[in-house]
Formats: structure tokens, sequence, C-alpha cells
């Protein structure tokens, strides 16, 4: 039987918002919170606060994190003047990553330089194993000098320990829009790639692929479950294969208040398909879940996160 757990952040004006918080759950439908809703890591580096998480289990069985360094409850009203098109052009170059080897004790926060001085911010790292190359593919979105950070793109590097990278190299652009916070899944040996795309649709979509490094085409189907939801209120897709083999895709709400952003949840029997339902009455949250990932966890992970505590003198 598996869990799962949820690394996600707060939308919140104060600095603990940006920071990691956990959730779990028995059966991806109800969940719960970790450490009372306080925090389990805090960033002390870079801006001083991080979003947009991404967690993998690596082959060798430790647990990455990755997220975007970013604190907008520091530095929105200084560094970046109150402005969003100032934090992604002149934001960080690079990622906060964090290693465990069983959920609880994890090390020291490290910044990982990935954009060279023509990229902007990079925002919302996601990982995927790459079985053709036996390597792990971590991909971003980020605006770049090229276009004069103009429309973003998606952006990959390579790394087998997550102490080297490659350089970083285009994964993904799109024409008549920015995309952004992409998150690749593999299903019988084909890559599913769901993106924010900025334009035209102002919606999530979903893309296809043979190979881990493209090249993508739409999947129509999914766009025709999309009619539905509202554009330009709907981010940071991130998905799970549920223990009955359907897919269970989040989708982050923020068309309203800080207080009332969250996730809502979406059901398929396949990500081939494309056919994804809204499930809202399905599942509970205890508060808005931000921006993150979800990994599928053993039982025993599960009872262990869920009897977690730490102190305010332990960060």
């Amino acid at each position: 039987m598996q869990a799962y757990l949820f690394v996600h952040f707060k939308e919140k004006r104060t600095p603990d918002g940006e920071q990691v918080y956990f959730g779990v759950s028995k059966n991806g439908f109800d969940w719960e919170e970790v450490n009372n809703g306080n925090p389990v890591l805090w960033s002390y580096y870079g801006d001083k606060g991080v979003r947009d998480f991404t967690i993998t289990r690596t082959r060798k069985g430790k647990f990455v994190i990755m997220a975007t360094d970013l604190s907008l409850a520091y530095g929105m009203l200084n560094q970046y003047n109150h402005s969003w098109h100032e934090a992604a052009t002149n934001g960080s170059k690079c990622l906060s990553l964090w290693e465990s080897d069983d959920l609880i004790h994890w090390s020291e926060q490290k910044m990982i330089k990935l954009g060279d001085e023509d990229f902007g911010c990079l925002w919302a790292p996601d990982i995927i194993f790459d079985n053709n190359n036996d390597d792990y593919v971590v991909h971003w979105s980020s605006s770049h000098n090229c276009n004069n950070h103009g429309f973003k793109g998606i952006y990959y590097s390579r790394t087998k320990d997550f102490e080297q990278f490659t350089k970083a190299e285009v994964l993904y652009r799109k024409e008549d829009s920015g995309i952004i916070d992409s998150a690749m899944y593999e299903e019988d040996g084909k890559y599913y790639m769901f993106l924010k795309s900025e334009q035209n649709p102002g919606k999530i979509i979903l893309l296809e692929s043979e190979q881990i490094t493209g090249p993508f085409k739409r999947v129509d189907a999914f766009d025709k479950s999309m009619e539905v939801v509202e554009a330009g209120l709907y981010e940071a897709p991130t998905a799970v294969k549920l223990e009955d083999g359907r897919w269970c895709l989040f989708l982050d709400f923020y068309g309203c208040s800080a207080e009332e952003q969250g996730y809502v949840p979406f059901i398929a029997d396949s990500l081939a398909s494309g056919q994804f339902v809204r499930s809202d009455q399905s599942f509970t949250f205890p508060y808005g879940f931000k921006h993150g990932t979800i990994l599928t966890i053993t039982m025993e992970e599960y009872e262990r996160l869920k009897s977690y505590t730490k102190m305010p003198s332990e960060y």
C-alpha cells in the first residue's frame, strides 16, 4: 500500500510562508498537515525564501528537493521594486536544493547555479529520470536575453548525482506565448509534460513526446478537458499516479485572495487519454497548498512524517 507526500509552500505575506512545508495522505484524496502545519525546512541563503517545489526519490533511494530561490515577502518591495517583471528578469540564477535519506534529516541548503547572466530568474524546477540516458533531467522556466526577456521558455540540464550539471539547453518554446511551470511524467514509454500557457490559451496545456527532450506535440483531448476551466486562474500543475492506476492532476487556483488559494483536483484514467474530470468533492485539504509536487511514499514513511515535529530552535 502506498501513501503520498505533498511538498509545497503557503501564499502568505510573511517570510514563513515561502519555506518548505509537507502534507501527507494515505489515499491521495484526504490530506493532512505535517509538523503541526509549520515549515519542515527553512531557506537561509539566496533570497531567503523558496517557492515552487519538486521532489524526487533517486534510484539510490535518496530524496532530493529543488525549489525556486525567491522571496516576495523579503524582496518584492525592495530589490524587485514591487515588480513581477523585475523579479523575473533580475531574480536568482540558482535553484535551492536539499537532500535526505529518510525525509526527516535533511542536508544543508545548497544553491545550484544553472543559469548564466543571459537568464532571468529560474522558476519552478521539475525532475524526471531518463531511463535511456541513466540520468536525471531538471527542467524549469525562465526568461532569456535571446528574446530580450520576452516570452519565457522551458530549459533543462542533466545530472547523474545532483552535484554536476550540464549546460542549460532549451527544452520547449511556444511561439505565441510564454510558458511556465513544467511538470513531466512517463507513461507506457511516452513522456507527458503539463505546462501553464500564459496566453493562447491562458490555461494549462499538455504535450506528449516519444523522447524526454522532445519534439513535443499538443494533446488535443486535454484542451477539450480544460474548456470548462476559467482562463488565467490556474497554474503549477502537478500529477500523481494513484494506487488504482488512475492519474490525479492538481491545478493551483490563484484567482482569489491569498487566503483562499489552493489546489483543485482532476482525475483521468490515463495521461494518454487527456480526459481529466474536475473532482473537488472527492478531496479534502487542511489549508491552501501552494505550488508543490506529490511523491508516492511507503506507509512506514507516512507514519514517520505524521509523527514528525520540529522545535523552532531546530531550524
